[in-house]
């Protein structure tokens, strides 16, 4: 039976909040649970909103929990390195491998034109891509570039992608009519987190991703990135979000309940007791070790819809 490796892969654009936490516990547990390999990588690709203090104080705060891994940042590992912003090289090699079989092609709209141009996403406000600038001619496309540095998008067919999330159920989408084309490299160069991540699962080897399932909407696009590259996809679990009482999802920005805070009021084992209570794993929020929650655990447990973050605990 092949071992479990699971990953957690923050970005280290501000201090993590406990929505990240939440996932964090999550994929820890399951990956101990079943006595399997967790892997840290941090994904920091964009340079304008990642700094390296914060995966040092994302690291400082994973520990202060008790929640190890056993490759990754700061511990190293076969599959490294592990930053995203040192793989450029390895994205770089599956970008050029769609561009030969002529599956990207270079996007000059803004992102104003986008939006006018483009439908609702059904699932999360996001933006279908019309696909203004597939067939243009290389005239056509040599005029533009003279204005304008092109993002490149992945130009994905009219069928459906289905696949069961281990803990949301089935899921399907058709690519051409709910994503559209979509990004995979900005014009700025930098490589989009849809096909990095593609990439980045499939060469660690990484069997089981747990993220929030506010990435749910992501899965068809690289399950289709996993078949045209060769590569093995993960199981994935889309876990809840954690919302504030008015509804908002904990945001960085806002520095909603961020591990600064956190760890001045809490102990380590009396907040992986509230994270174990908003997932369902216990009854009651009781100060308690990752080691002890391990034990017990069970994706039956777990709650699937969204979990409201109670008043008492905001106050505490």
């Amino acid at each position: 039976m092949e071992m479990l490796r699971g990953r957690f892969a923050p970005s280290p654009s501000g201090r993590m909040h406990l929505g990240n936490l939440f996932s964090a516990l999550l994929a820890w547990l399951s990956v101990r649970a079943a006595g399997g390999t967790l892997v840290l990588r941090i994904e920091d690709l964009d340079p304008d909103r990642c700094r390296g203090e914060y995966a040092d104080a994302l690291m400082d705060d994973l520990r202060w929990l008790g929640l190890d891994w056993d490759e990754g940042d700061g511990v190293g590992g076969p599959q490294g390195p592990y930053r995203q912003s040192k793989r450029t090289e390895i994205y770089a090699a599956a970008f050029d491998a769609l561009e030969h079989r002529g599956l990207v092609y270079p996007c000059y709209c803004t992102r104003a034109e986008r939006l006018a141009a483009s439908a609702p996403h059904r699932g999360d406000g996001e933006a279908v891509y019309a696909g203004k600038c597939r067939d243009l001619t290389p005239a056509q496309r040599e005029e533009r570039a003279r204005t304008r540095r092109p993002a490149w998008r992945l130009m994905v067919p009219d069928r459906e992608i289905a696949f069961t999330d281990g803990l949301q159920g089935a899921y399907v989408e058709n690519l051409l009519r709910d994503c559209g084309d979509f990004i995979i490299r900005r014009s700025d160069g930098v490589y989009a987190y849809q096909l990095a991540v593609t990439v980045d699962d499939g060469a660690m080897g990484i069997t089981q991703v747990v993220r929030g399932r506010d990435l749910l909407f992501s899965t068809p696009r690289q399950l289709y990135l996993y078949q045209l590259l060769g590569l093995t996809p993960p199981e994935f679990y889309h876990v809840p979000l954690l919302l504030a009482p008015d509804g908002r999802r904990l945001s960085k920005r806002e520095h909603d309940l961020d591990m600064g805070a956190l760890r001045a009021r809490f102990s380590p084992e009396a907040l992986l007791g509230w994270l174990a209570a908003l997932a369902g794993l216990v009854d009651h929020p009781e100060p308690v070790g990752a080691g002890e929650l391990a034990k017990a655990f069970s994706w039956e447990k777990v709650r699937k819809e969204d979990v409201f973050v109670p008043e008492t605990l905001l106050k505490a």
